[in-house]
């Protein structure tokens, strides 16, 4: 009984670890094309302030697939329950802590 409430604790808390992976990479994905695009755009000199270009976004939008697919891992592939998968988890942990015993 003991062993599957350490195992249910141990899986809670990578899920909180990659949660925590996920927002601090939102955060910086947001602060970081924040700053280039105001940068890129001319708003800190004093040269005229354009956003039309989209030459100023191409960071912004390639990030931007890598944080959606990151966003997939987390929310949905993460979520999905595979037996499978989650059954051999089990027998092998249970293994390594017999072999310890």
């Amino acid at each position: 009984m003991e062993t599957k409430k350490s195992l249910s604790y141990l899986r809670a808390k990578k899920k909180v670890e990659t949660l925590k992976g996920f927002y601090g990479h939102l955060t910086v994905y947001i602060l970081i094309n924040t700053a280039m695009i105001l940068v890129q755009a001319n708003v800190f000199n004093s040269e005229k302030v354009d956003f039309t270009g989209l030459g100023i976004y191409v960071t912004a939008f390639f990030w931007g697939i890598g944080l959606v697919s990151h966003a997939l891992y987390v929310f949905f592939v993460l979520n999905v329950r595979n037996n499978f998968l989650k059954r051999w988890e089990e027998k092998k942990i249970k293994q390594f802590l017999e072999e310890d015993l």
